[in-house]
């Protein structure tokens, strides 16, 4: 008991504990689920399996709302004090929102074996959990001193529009209208996981730079981070009114400044700290990925709509290559300075970031080489073994410690 009771207090000691370590297991959870179902779909191994939603629509939902929000939510639950000098958020409550979104997602994957009511249940259980974490920054962000609350802002309002987006999954479970789905698939890319991710890196990778790299000269440009996020927007409105043909009217932009960030912010020169270069890596994707999407977009509109030459190859660099490759760099890096440990990847942890670029790279040769095509659904497993094999071995070395004390003794 009392030794459950020591764990229970490391795990609730800071906001990223709990919700990493429930981060991490899902993301192993949900890389698992999806490479049985696609073996079995394609015959690879096994038979095609029977759920009680459409599995491209609970992966998508899993992915979107039940990997990346663990991992965002504790970054948040730490950083907003830090950021505009406001109130430490109290463990009742990164603890409340964790427990209720890991129930939730519990629900989920049962409601997928038992029936839909299940998964409607453990839907609504992680909203209550996302509605907690929106109340709880929001009075952060309200009552903090600090003066400059922009980056705040802008993450706040993307995590109201991913709470608007698992409500709107929600609503689809209950009443099947294609319209909702749309509209949180979208949302959830769009509003929600790329305008918080962009806004944590404009934040932060200039600032990691400058405390590692000599001679460094910050570049943080607001006007592009909002001319950025004007054009993510823009992308989203024109995929909800399925204007695919127009979507490089603001891709090939965003693609721009991205790159133009790359260059700007030292991607050569991080590559002498490894811990610098996995975030300056996962950034350069975001500029890849765009110009994916301008590509394909062009090529629609020039074919008249015929031509979809990438199919999800641009959706898959931006989701492994910059969502899941910056999420394992923050969560390292994150893990590494609040247990005590010095600032410093280690050669395993690298080695495991490549994989994941290895997983991206192959998850966008099987949709854009012609001489894939017969092995695409072999490229497609293959791709999510490597993510799968990655992720465990980084949870097999991360997760124990968020339930063990910090090594230099600290409270934390």
């Amino acid at each position: 008991m009392k030794q459950q009771l020591t764990t229970w207090n490391h795990l609730s000691a800071a906001p990223h504990r709990s919700l990493f370590l429930v981060g991490a297991l899902q993301g192993v959870m949900t890389l698992l689920w999806w490479v049985y179902d696609l073996a079995g779909r394609y015959a690879i191994v096994g038979s095609a399996s029977t759920w009680s939603v459409a599995p491209t629509w609970s992966h998508a939902y899993l992915m979107i709302y039940g990997f990346f929000p663990f991992f965002i939510l504790g970054f948040l639950f730490t950083t907003y004090p830090n950021w505009m000098s406001g109130d430490k958020v109290k463990s009742r409550e990164y603890m409340a929102t964790c427990l209720l979104m890991a129930i939730g997602v519990l629900l989920f994957y049962v409601g997928m074996l038992t029936g839909k009511s299940v998964v409607i249940a453990g839907v609504a259980v992680m909203l209550a959990g996302w509605s907690v974490a929106c109340y709880v920054l929001l009075r952060v962000m309200m009552g903090a001193s600090g003066s400059d609350k922009r980056h705040a802002m802008v993450t706040s309002t993307a995590l109201l529009l991913g709470w608007l987006g698992v409500a709107c999954y929600l609503l689809w479970l209950m009443t099947d209208s294609w319209m909702l789905l749309n509209f949180s698939r979208t949302a959830g890319v769009w509003f929600f996981l790329l305008p918080i991710v962009l806004t944590v890196s404009h934040r932060m990778i200039p600032f990691f730079s400058s405390r590692v790299l000599d001679d460094y000269v910050m570049v943080r440009p607001y006007w592009m981070l909002w001319l950025m996020l004007i054009c993510i927007v823009g992308h989203g409105f024109l995929q909800l009114l399925d204007r695919a043909s127009y979507l490089w009217v603001v891709d090939l932009p965003l693609a721009a400044f991205a790159l133009y960030l790359s260059y700007q912010w030292g991607f050569l020169r991080s590559f002498s700290v490894s811990l610098l270069a996995v975030l300056h890596i996962s950034f350069a994707w975001l500029g890849v990925s765009m110009l994916l999407y301008g590509a394909q977009s062009l090529a629609l509109m020039l074919s008249g709509g015929q031509t979809f030459i990438l199919g999800l190859a641009p959706l898959h660099a931006l989701a492994i290559g910059f969502f899941a490759s910056m999420v394992l760099g923050m969560a390292s890096r994150v893990t590494i300075g609040h247990s005590g440990r010095p600032l410093v990847l280690d050669p395993v942890t690298w080695q495991l970031f490549i994989g994941f670029q290895a997983a991206t790279v192959i998850r966008i040769l099987a949709d854009v080489a012609p001489a894939t095509a017969n092995m695409a659904p072999w490229l497609y497993l293959f791709a999510g073994l490597i993510w799968l094999g990655c992720f465990v071995l980084w949870a097999i070395r991360y997760a124990p410690i968020y339930w063990r004390q910090r090594i230099d003794g600290k409270a934390g």
